[in-house]
């Protein structure tokens, strides 16, 4: 004699959009499993986040994020004598190591307008908008690297913002040593970028303009597939690192320390997007993180069928 078990009224629990949540039957299946999330009612209003949007939440936790981090620049300056005798203990420091370079070359550079130019462009125009684009770039393209790179600069501006408060360094340009500031006699353009009002000029080390292109550099040569372009991703940082030096924006020591602090950040935001979780069962959060995909569990899905027992 068969014996047989209704399915009727039990509907397996059908994917969302973004794969991360069971969505699905109004009805509860009896079997145990994932508990299945209803569809909302017709005509019940949206919540103030759903209605801006996936995009916009991320702009205006970007946006946040860079206001605040300027804004503590601001407000934590420091005295300019402090800065200047920290600026000579990080030369003393390079000059113990041999890497004292940047007076030497930039006296070479001077003498060469086309080379001070380039790094002048470099400096302005390889910062900012190269980051913006790559965002947007990633946001569509890549979610999961986009998310990585922007709780990675996340992290990492919140260590430079600590190094900034506790230890402030006059940059080169603002030594009583012979430094030329070639981005501010030369251009205007940086100014509008990066208002002298949000600056707090005596933050020097670490480097994020440098530690924040190495991140973007990176990302970039992970999702990018063509040689060339790669190629070129590579090469940004190491444009930018010449460039905050030849224009006595920041010493060497200022470029390996920004880079530390960036893949420190990188570091902790990877280890943050591969924490193992339930698949279908991420939270709802204001800063979402995808899991890697080796670290997921499976959440076991019932499949009701008929069962039987022959004789």
């Amino acid at each position: 004699m068969a014996v047989a078990i209704s399915t009727e009224g039990i509907g397996p629990g059908r994917p969302c959009r973004d794969g991360s949540e069971e969505c699905g039957s109004h009805r509860q299946s009896p079997f145990p499993g994932p508990a299945l999330v209803p569809d909302p009612p017709a005509g019940r209003s949206r919540s103030p986040l759903r209605a801006i949007g996936p995009l916009g939440l991320q702009l205006g936790l970007i946006l946040g994020a860079a206001l605040a981090y300027f804004g503590v620049r601001g407000f934590t300056e420091g005295s300019e004598s402090t800065a200047v005798e920290h600026a000579k203990g990080v030369l003393g420091f390079e000059r113990a190591l041999g890497i004292d370079v940047e007076q030497g070359v930039q006296s070479w550079i001077l003498g060469h307008d086309w080379i001070v130019t380039a790094a002048n462009w470099v400096y302005i125009w390889g910062h900012w908008p190269v980051i913006t684009i790559t965002f947007f770039w990633l946001y569509r393209r890549h979610h999961g690297s986009f998310l990585v790179l922007r709780n990675a600069m996340f992290i990492s501006g919140a260590i430079g913002l600590v190094i900034f408060m506790s230890y402030p360094v006059a940059p080169p340009r603002l030594m009583p040593s012979g430094f030329v500031d070639t981005v501010t006699e030369l251009s205007t353009s940086y100014r509008v970028l990066q208002p002298p009002a949000l600056v707090n000029k005596f933050a020097a080390v670490p480097s994020l303009h440098v530690g924040w292109n190495l991140l973007v550099g990176i990302m970039l040569y992970r999702t990018l597939r063509h040689p060339l372009a790669r190629t070129l991703a590579l090469a940004g940082p190491l444009l930018m690192a010449s460039a905050v030096v030849l224009t006595a924006n920041h010493y060497v020591f200022d470029v390996l320390a920004g880079s530390t602090v960036a893949l420190v950040g990188l570091a902790a935001a990877s280890l943050l997007a591969c924490r193992p979780v339930a698949a279908g069962r991420t939270a709802r959060r204001m800063i979402p993180v995808r899991p890697c995909p080796a670290l997921v569990r499976p959440t076991p899905v019932p499949v009701p069928a008929r069962l039987g027992h022959h004789r």
